[in-house]
């Protein structure tokens, strides 16, 4: 039987973590259809029939999808789910809040953060903080998965040609009520998508030294601004930044790490980004065991002196 992946958009662009997912939708079953629940969301379901490999579009376009709270998109999803053995959404905020609900309704395991798909019933996924990965088999007859969008290249998003189908919204009753959302607005690249990331630790000291030595080096690099969760707890960023276990998962092209010690919390989040930089005074410091390169250097001293030969 096909898969169903679930678009993730914000009704005017789909989301890169889409192709992420439609690559593992691959994986298990060559029918790959994608759904777009949302408002006023033609431009995401264009964009959705582009990617190659996709069968057919779905769009599902209504007011009350606006939002996209779990409910009505789960309702969605539910509508569908009869005519497909695998149901695919990223590993994302939006997935992690659909995706559990469908997968009681439906009476199912769901299975999480996939990063490699073995057969069409069975996964891996990590656990203890990515320090072991469990082989998982589903007998059931729905398959909910969530795709960690760093297991999976991106497929191409140009080069195919879907039909997309519209279809009415299934009703959905009760549960919650949109309030409001507040969204922190950078004209730096986005964390999870960013190909550069240059991060900070307590190791700074304070959110004045993070500004003072991180944002310039971040700028110089085109990099998006990433955290531990050590500085985020002592609030020297906001929790938007975290990388690690509790916060995003990323793989850029090279993560940068400054005063951060390595628990296994943050290497969890980053371990799998192809060349790590650790600038860190302890030699002893777990994150050099994952650095590509390290340096045992006082940061305060470090840090301006890189950013400046960088800027060369």
């Amino acid at each position: 039987m096909a898969a169903l992946v679930l678009a993730e958009h914000d009704n005017q662009t789909l989301k890169a973590a889409t192709l992420n997912t439609v690559t593992a939708a691959l994986a298990c079953s060559p029918e790959v259809d994608i759904l777009v629940a949302g408002s006023n969301a033609d431009a995401v379901a264009t964009a959705a029939a582009a990617i190659p490999g996709v069968r057919n579009v779905i769009l599902i376009d209504d007011a009350a999808l606006l939002d996209q709270l779990a409910e009505p998109v789960a309702a969605q999803i539910l509508a569908l789910a009869s005519g497909y053995e695998h149901l695919l959404a990223a590993a994302t905020a939006h997935g992690k809040n659909v995706m559990p609900r469908v997968a009681a309704k439906l009476d199912v395991a769901q299975v999480s953060d996939i990063t490699n798909v073995i057969s069409a019933d069975t996964f891996a996924r990590p656990i203890y903080a990515g320090n072991a990965i469990a082989t998982v088999q589903s007998l059931d007859a729905n398959k909910v998965l969530t795709v960690r969008s760093t297991g999976f290249d991106a497929t191409s998003a140009t080069g195919g040609n879907a039909p997309i189908e519209k279809r009415n919204a299934t009703l959905c009753v009760g549960g919650a009520t949109f309030v409001g959302r507040d969204l922190s607005k950078s004209d730096r690249p986005e964390l999870t998508a960013a190909k550069i990331i240059v991060s900070g630790g307590r190791g700074l000291g304070s959110g004045e030294k993070y500004q003072e030595l991180i944002a310039p080096l971040a700028d110089t690099l085109g990099a998006a601004l990433g955290a531990s969760r050590a500085a985020v707890d002592a609030g020297y960023v906001p929790n938007d930044y975290q990388v690690g276990q509790t916060g995003k998962i990323v793989a850029p092209d090279l993560y940068v790490a400054v005063g951060i010690s390595g628990a296994i919390q943050h290497l969890a989040g980053m371990k799998d980004s192809k060349v790590i930089v650790a600038i860190n005074k302890d030699a002893e410091a777990p994150i050099f065991g994952v650095a590509d390169y390290g340096l045992v250097a006082d940061l305060f001293t470090a840090v301006p002196e890189l950013t400046k030969a960088l800027e060369k």
